[in-house]
């Protein structure tokens, strides 16, 4: 791995910020960094407030969304809340029906099979909709490209209100009303909501158009904070916010559904507990059985039926991980066989490979070998397929490149899904892999992990970590700070530990002769240098441990290298 440092903060304004707030040179730098450079914008930083949220009105198509929903609540028309079947999508659905459902709307929710239907809005979703006499559809996390799907419901005297966060394409589907920050001509401030973050700027909206005010809706915030964490979006501006306010509402007062989950966590909710302890979960209903389950956990206010949901999902995210965990050891043995170490990409099929999961098993190759992977299976008459990038190349470029082998496709810039004809796997496969190598740069070949300061120990106080603790949440584009730390030797207690002893647990010292325990998981074949005094340097972030009522600081290891 390749250790990079992030750009350096100017040293005159990191002076200025340090008068200015009263805080550590080291904390000064890291505000720099993140573009806080006065006592206003670190006020604003550390303290979110409601009124730091944009006028929801502001979004293009607002104003047409609210009039035609409170025209379908007053003319008791049906309203079907649509959405997709990961995360984003549930929190969204979720969150939008409960709301709607409080105002005494008469309204039903739908998730698409991931199996049955794939991505986005479905004719089988309009037909459903159109048989339950609905006509009005709201779509969440999806539909900003369904120009056919929106006039196809059009015939059935059904209206669209679409609330999408993905790029838009050349023609705009003819709803009602589109909400999408990221479309032409919508002059909102912030443009990197995710799709839930959209459903609650709808909500925001109607609260406000019923002389409401933002504080009588923070209980929805604690879905908007799952799907932001889930959908790794920027942790800036109103997504920060958002999540500021979500994770008080979590910690304060969790929703039934998913208290199951974080009962065991005997200390503050945080971001990282989103994307690794909900999501997953959230997520498993939809790739093993359906995402209708998720939202139906997430509404759940009765404890037995809530407590019997949880332990369904969480059934259904046992069998995602062996599910995965199998069908990357059957990739990983098909590229070795077929001999692809030189190739700028991977992409493997298997017809009998699951399909709820490609997409992490995409993640898992990239791992090993690091470079863009597409993950294909079976599905009816076609090749569905899940694509992961690596940092900093755009993978929804090089399917546009080769749009010409591809039924359809979507997705983001390090994250796409695709459909294909069989007939066309090894043409697709090889204009996949002559695209990739002609676009790919040396330095996006070898995995990077950037880090912020160089420090010494003695600069990791208490006071320090109190501070830095307050940066959170922490997300992409407010990262968790990663230190670099030189001429380390061991203070005498290193060791391994884990039950598979695979694990190094650091007892360490630098020049600056301060000592600090770390932990660094995977990394016990280091323990014979470290023990032999061999100096070495780390990369690393700051935590806090707890043990049996004792807290001290730990460094939690991404890297370790011996300096000869």
């Amino acid at each position: 791995m390749h250790w990079s440092p992030k750009p350096q903060p100017n040293m005159d304004k990191v002076k200025q910020l340090q008068i200015e707030i009263g805080v550590p040179h080291e904390i000064a730098c890291l505000l720099i960094q993140r573009g806080i450079q006065d006592y206003e914008t670190a006020k604003s930083f550390f303290r979110p407030e409601l009124s730091d949220f944009h006028d929801p009105f502001k979004m293009l198509g607002m104003k047409e969304a609210v009039d035609r929903i409170f025209r379908g609540i007053n003319k008791g028309e049906k309203i079907m809340i649509y959405g997709d079947y990961d995360v984003d999508g549930t929190t969204a659905v979720a969150l939008v029906y409960s709301f709607l459902k409080e105002i005494q709307s008469d309204c039903i929710y739908y998730i698409p099979d991931r199996y049955d239907e794939g991505y986005g809005i479905s004719i089988k979703g309009i037909d459903y909709a159109k048989a339950e006499n609905v006509s009005l559809i709201i779509a969440l996390d999806c539909g900003i490209k369904a120009v056919d799907k929106v006039s196809y419901a059009q015939t059935l005297g059904i209206d669209f209100i679409i609330c999408d966060h993905h790029l838009p394409g050349e023609t705009l589907p003819e709803a009602y009303a589109i909400l999408n920050p990221k479309q032409a001509n919508c002059s909102y401030p912030f443009k990197d909501l995710c799709g839930c973050g959209i459903g609650f700027k709808l909500i925001n909206a109607l609260t406000l158009e019923r002389g409401g005010a933002v504080d009588q809706i923070i209980s929805y915030m604690d879905l908007v904070a799952m799907a932001i964490a889930a959908d790794m979006v920027p942790m800036v501006g109103e997504n920060r916010v958002l999540t500021y306010f979500g994770i008080q509402q979590i910690q304060e007062n969790p929703r039934l559904g998913i208290r199951f989950f974080i009962k065991e966590l005997k200390r503050k909710i945080n971001v990282s507990d989103l994307v690794f302890v909900i999501a997953p979960r959230i997520n498993g209903a939809g790739r093993i059985k359906h995402g209708s389950h998720a939202v139906a956990l997430l509404l759940s206010e009765d404890p037995d039926e809530t407590l019997s949901r949880a332990r369904a999902i969480e059934f259904y995210n046992s069998e995602r991980k062996e599910l995965d965990q199998k069908i990357t050891i059957q990739a990983l043995d098909q590229i070795e066989k077929n001999q692809e170490e030189e190739l700028n990409s991977t992409v493997v099929y298997q017809p009998d490979w699951h399909k709820g999961v490609l997409g992490i098993v995409a993640s898992r190759l990239i791992e090993t070998y690091y470079r863009p992977t597409i993950v294909f299976t079976a599905s009816g008459e076609y090749y569905t397929g899940s694509v992961r990038s690596v940092k900093g190349f755009d993978i929804y470029q090089i399917l546009e490149t080769c749009r010409e082998h591809i039924v359809q496709f979507g997705g983001h810039r390090y994250a796409a899904g695709l459909t294909i004809r069989p007939k066309e796997y090894l043409s697709f496969k090889k204009a996949f892999e002559l695209a990739v190598a002609k676009s790919i740069k040396p330095e996006e070949r070898i995995p990077t992990s950037s880090y912020d300061l160089e420090m010494t120990f003695d600069k990791i106080t208490p006071k320090f970590y109190r501070i830095m603790a307050q940066m959170a949440p922490f997300g992409p584009g407010n990262l968790r700070p990663v230190f670099l730390t030189k001429d380390c030797l061991d203070a005498g207690g290193s060791k391994v530990i884990g039950a598979d002893q695979s694990h190094l647990k650091l007892d360490v010292t630098d020049d600056s002769t301060s000592t600090l325990p770390g932990i660094g998981f995977g990394m016990a074949n280091h323990i014979i240098k470290i023990k032999s005094r061999d100096p070495f340097q780390i990369l690393y972030t700051v935590d806090e441990n707890e043990f049996r009522g004792d807290k001290h600081l730990q460094l939690k290891l991404k890297d370790l290298s011996f300096s000869n």
